[in-house]
C-alpha cells in the first residue's frame, strides 16, 4: 500500500531541487573559471599559496555550498546566501588577476547572469555590491603585500583561449537550466489548467468548463446551421442508493454512468457532469433522431449493468435539439430539462424528447398554473 507524501514535504523538495540545480552549475562555473584564473597565475608566475587557494576554490567550495544548503532548515534561503559568497570570491579573483580584462569582464558577467537566472534584477544588485566587496578586500591585501596594487589589464591568447570555455560553456548551461525550468512550468500549468476545467470524480469536464464548451457549439450552430443536440442524463432514484447503500456506494454509481456515457459517445462529443447526479452531453453534427438512438443506447447499457456493490441503475434522459431563436445555453438546458422532466414522469429509465411546439404548450400551461395560483392567493 502506497502512502502519499505529507503536503508539507513538497515545499521542501522543490527547494532541494533549486540546490540542486545550483549546485550543478556552481561545479561547472568554478571549474571553468578554474581553468582561466590558472592561466592568468600562470603568466603572473603567482606564488603557491594563491593556486592552493584556486584549487581549494574550485574543488571543495561547491560540495561546501551544496552541503550547507541541504543542511538549512531554509534550504532556498541558504543557497541565496551561498550565491553571494560566490559574487564575494568571483570579486577577489578579479583583484587577484590583477584586473587582466578579458577573464575579469567575463567572471564578471557569468557572475551577473546566474544571478538573474535565480532571483532577476534584485539579487543581482544586492551581490554586485558583494562582488565590489570581494573586490575591494583582495586589492587592500595585495597593496599591502605588494606595496602598490598591480594592474595588468593585457591579455594573452593563451588567456583569452582559456577563457572562452567559461564564456561559452556556462551561458549554455544556464540556457539548459532555464528551459528545464519553463518545461517544468509549462507541464505544471498545463496540469494545473486540466484539473480546474475536470471534475475530480468522473474525469468529465466539470460544470464551468463544460458549459464554456456547450455554449461554443451552440454560437457554432448559430453561425453554420450544423445540427447539434443536447442531452441531459439523471440517474433516478438516486438518492435511494445513498441512503440505502451509502455515498460511498453513490460516488460509485455516479462513476460507472460517466463511464458509460464517454463509451456510448465520441471524442468530439462534449460531456460534463452536470450537477450531482446529472450529467450533460452535446452531441456535435447530430439532429435530434440521431440522438435519441445515442441516449436509447447510453439508457440502455446502464440499465444492464451488474455490480455487486450497487443495486440496479436507470437513467433518464431529456433530448433537446439546438433551435434557432435560442438565446444561450439556458434556453438550450430549459428544453432539454422540460424533456428529462417528461421522462421522469412517464415512468423514468427512458428518454423523451419535446418539438418546440410541445416546448410552448408546456409554458403556456405553466405561466396559466402560475396565474391561478396568483388569483387564488
Amino acid at each position: 500500500m502506497s502512502i502519499a507524501a505529507p503536503q508539507s514535504s513538497l515545499p521542501e523538495a522543490r527547494e532541494l531541487r533549486f540546490v540542486g540545480r545550483i549546485y550543478v552549475l556552481r561545479l561547472l562555473g568554478v571549474a571553468l573559471g578554474a581553468l582561466s584564473v590558472g592561466s592568468v597565475l600562470y603568466e603572473q608566475h603567482a606564488p603557491a599559496a594563491l593556486w592552493a587557494l584556486m584549487l581549494c576554490h574550485a574543488g571543495i567550495w561547491p560540495h561546501l555550498a551544496s552541503r550547507f544548503a541541504r543542511l538549512a532548515r531554509d534550504p532556498r534561503g541558504a543557497e541565496l546566501r551561498n550565491l553571494q559568497i560566490d559574487s564575494v570570491l568571483g570579486g577577489a579573483w578579479i583583484a587577484l588577476m590583477h584586473f587582466n580584462l578579458v577573464p575579469s569582464v567575463v567572471a564578471a558577467l557569468m557572475l551577473s547572469i546566474d544571478k538573474i537566472h535565480v532571483g532577476g534584477v534584485r539579487l543581482l544588485l544586492r551581490c554586485i555590491g558583494w562582488q565590489a566587496l570581494g573586490c575591494t578586500l583582495a586589492l587592500l591585501a595585495t597593496s599591502l603585500l605588494l606595496d602598490a596594487p598591480v594592474f595588468a589589464l593585457q591579455s594573452s591568447t593563451l588567456v583569452i583561449l582559456c577563457t572562452l570555455p567559461l564564456l561559452i560553456g556556462y551561458p549554455l548551461a544556464i540556457g539548459g537550466a532555464t528551459h528545464a525550468m519553463l518545461s517544468r512550468a509549462h507541464a505544471l500549468n498545463a496540469r494545473l489548467e486540466n484539473l480546474s476545467r475536470t471534475d475530480s470524480m468522473t474525469g468529465m469536464a466539470n460544470r464551468a468548463f463544460w458549459q464554456q464548451c456547450a455554449t461554443r457549439e451552440l454560437r457554432r450552430f448559430e453561425r453554420s446551421g450544423q445540427p447539434a443536440t443536447l442531452l441531459l442524463i439523471d440517474i433516478d432514484e438516486f438518492k435511494s442508493i445513498n441512503d440505502g447503500y451509502g455515498h460511498a456506494a453513490g460516488d460509485e454509481a455516479i462513476r460507472a454512468v460517466a463511464r458509460t456515457i464517454r463509451e456510448c459517445t465520441r471524442e468530439v462529443d462534449l460531456c460534463g457532469r452536470y450537477g450531482g447526479d446529472e450529467f450533460g452531453v452535446v452531441l456535435v453534427h447530430a439532429t435530434s433522431a440521431g440522438a435519441r438512438l445515442v441516449a436509447e443506447r447510453i439508457r440502455s447499457r446502464i440499465a444492464g449493468l451488474a455490480q455487486d456493490d450497487l443495486p440496479p441503475l436507470s437513467v433518464s434522459i431529456g433530448v433537446a435539439e439546438a433551435e434557432t431563436g435560442m438565446r444561450d445555453l439556458g434556453a438550450w438546458a430549459e428544453r432539454a430539462d422540460v424533456a428529462l422532466y417528461r421522462a421522469k414522469a412517464r415512468g423514468r429509465n427512458r428518454v423523451a424528447t419535446i418539438s418546440p411546439a410541445e416546448f410552448a404548450l408546456e409554458n403556456l400551461h405553466a405561466r396559466s398554473a402560475a396565474s391561478r395560483s396568483v388569483q387564488c392567493a
